[in-house]
């Protein structure tokens, strides 16, 4: 009896030991970055693959089969009246291209995933939910009332600019043609859409490391 127990501890800490350091890798996955080039300069990506897979997968799709060279941020959204370019929304993707355009996915709900359209967000562009597809925008300035409620569904928010806010800035500033667009977009489409050169994966940060706690604590300055 006292070998069986002493076979099956042996057994569990084996166990224990070779599926500690994958747990820990596969915890400490960054989640992918993306960088889109375009004439004004670039701006960092960070996707929240660990938050909104769906989503994240999806316009990982485009970023690796290069279907978004060639694609432009077409609408700059502002509130009526406003001059600075320090709230608003800027639009881009494939608008529809049947050519380029994959099928639609599931719509994944803020409620779902925890996230909020705060400033920087990178959000699906929708119809109805379930419709996204290849156009999404760029939050400046806090939005929350794009986030999903009981009643209404939101957007689906699947990540976050970590560089290259004054370029988008820059965008929302283009100048817009009065007379384009229909419904909520009439007067928002940028007169000459920005060429969006290329979007493609960039190296991804490394985790954090985890503090020792035996370690000492750094003296004040």
């Amino acid at each position: 009896m006292l070998l069986r127990r002493t076979l099956l501890a042996l057994a569990a800490s084996l166990t224990l030991a070779s599926t500690a350091p994958f747990s820990q890798a596969w915890a400490q996955k960054p989640n992918p970055r993306v960088v889109i080039n375009t004439a004004l300069g670039s701006i960092t990506l960070e996707l929240f693959a660990d938050k909104a897979p769906i989503t994240t997968a999806n316009f990982l799709k485009y970023v690796d089969r290069k279907l978004y060279d060639g694609a432009t941020f077409y609408r700059a959204s502002k509130p009526p009246g406003q001059t600075t370019n320090d709230y608003g929304s800027i639009q881009g993707g494939l608008q529809n291209d049947p050519k380029k355009v994959l099928p639609p996915i599931a719509h994944e709900s803020t409620i779902k995933t925890g996230l909020k359209h705060t400033d920087g967000t990178i959000s699906m562009g929708r119809h109805a939910p379930g419709s996204a597809q290849a156009d999404w925008f760029i939050c400046i300035g806090d939005m929350p009332y794009l986030d999903a409620t009981a009643k209404d569904p939101g957007f689906a928010a699947f990540g976050r600019v970590v560089d290259g806010m004054p370029v988008a800035k820059q965008i929302l500033g283009l100048p817009t043609d009065p007379k384009a667009g229909v419904g909520a977009m009439k007067g928002e489409m940028i007169a000459k859409p920005l060429k969006i050169t290329s979007i493609r994966r960039a190296p991804a940060a490394p985790p954090s490391p985890t503090p020792d706690p035996a370690a000492p604590a750094p003296s004040a300055p």
